[in-house]
């Protein structure tokens, strides 16, 4: 275990590699098999035989105790400890079934599933919802821009909203697509992006945020807010675009985290100097009034990840844009005070997928090599918290 004056860190080795964790529970993956842990992480007593294991790019564990989770584009769901596992059918918008496109190249059928946030699911008027958006095009292959959500712990997984056809992200049999093959995505809508870097619910508005990335294009920006409000008696979603940006603003974004009622996020502007970076704050109603935001930090790089939990703020450094070699930025007091520390050890890698804490206090965060690609994973236990 390893110490800094604001928390205490160590990377777990071996297998399994763990994927998520909640409360006492934890789920992990490796060498052809599932894993799950009922003592945060320490002992792996139930698994079971998955051939495509090390293909998983998403995984949830619901406070039923169910696990739902994904490889490129089947998505499965366990309800018993692993003792037996079933794919889940995915549900469209007008009720019909949802079936992902056949891909150009099998070993590229898209990440339709893998998502950058931790938090993913909420308690809302008494029913869990598990609403999650894809970051995609990077890797895996092309695939369409998805908003998902489930509604009776995983279950029916539906489409909340689906991103138009973007040229630049067509199924060519690439790894993250291109300008000819398959157009992918919605033809009637005429949002585009490239993937979603978080969606995250406001409890005092009811209602749900999403930004996406990633570029500038002739046919205008890829970087959006969205504010999804769910009709639960209809089965419903509203969604409306509520401000489109430059990429290198402040609204390429992600890490949207809501604290009483205040809106709080981590920039990921790059592209064209000068950078519009940094933490802010403000309430939702003022997003797109830039006046009304108040900046908190400036760590100076492009960054999208963050988490907020019991007034402990911890965010990360984009690797290959740092000087850092595994870059952690954090406060323990909601913003009032800051440090960054270089977890160099770790070599050059970017943190991202950051969990609440565990029963023991640890956060679980992905360390992705380059930007994206999987690496290994840390456990970071605040001070004083």
């Amino acid at each position: 275990m390893f110490s800094t004056d604001h928390f205490w860190y160590y990377q777990p080795s071996g297998i399994p590699y763990i994927d998520s964790q909640r409360d006492n529970r934890a789920f992990g993956f490796g060498d052809g098999k599932i894993f799950l842990s009922e003592d945060n992480s320490n002992t792996w007593p139930y698994s079971i035989p998955f051939p495509d294991a090390d293909s998983i790019t998403f995984s949830h564990i619901l406070k039923n105790g169910n696990v739902i989770f994904g490889t490129g584009s089947n998505l499965y769901l366990s309800t018993d400890n692993l003792k037996s596992y079933k794919q889940v059918k995915l549900i469209d918008i007008d009720g019909s079934d949802y079936k992902p496109h056949k891909p150009q190249n099998p070993d590229y059928p898209g990440w339709y599933f893998h998502t950058l946030s931790g938090i993913n699911s909420w308690d809302i008027n008494g029913v869990e919802m598990l609403v999650w958006g894809n970051y995609c095009n990077v890797l895996g292959g092309a695939a369409p821009v998805n908003i998902y959500y489930s509604t009776d712990n995983g279950y029916t997984v539906k489409i909340a909203y689906t991103f138009g056809q973007n040229p630049y992200y067509r199924d060519n049999g690439s790894a993250g697509g291109g300008s000819t093959g398959q157009l992918l995505g919605n033809p009637d809508n005429p949002v585009l992006c490239r993937h979603i870097h978080i969606v995250s619910y406001n409890t005092v508005e009811n209602a749900f945020y999403a930004c996406t990335g990633d570029m500038d294009r002739e046919e205008g920006y890829e970087c959006h807010w969205l504010r999804g409000t769910y009709d639960a008696i209809k089965d419903e979603w509203d969604w409306k675009v509520i401000i489109s940006n430059k990429l290198n603003t402040r609204y390429k974004s992600g890490g949207i985290s809501f604290v009483d009622g205040q809106l709080y996020w981590i920039s990921d502007a790059n592209g064209p100097e000068p950078h519009d970076r940094g933490v802010f704050r403000c309430s939702p109603d003022d997003i797109t009034n830039i006046d009304a935001h108040t900046m908190l930090f400036n760590p100076g790089v492009e960054s999208g990840n963050m988490i907020i939990q019991d007034n402990v703020i911890l965010a990360s450094h984009c690797a290959p844009a740092s000087p850092l070699n595994t870059g952690i930025i954090v406060s323990l007091d909601l913003g009032e005070t800051w440090e960054q520390y270089d977890l160099k050890e770790f070599g050059k890698r970017s943190p991202t997928r950051f969990h609440e804490k565990n029963d023991e206090g640890w956060f679980r965060v992905d360390l992705r090599s380059g930007w994206i690609a999987y690496a290994e994973t840390l456990f970071i236990k605040p001070k004083g918290s």
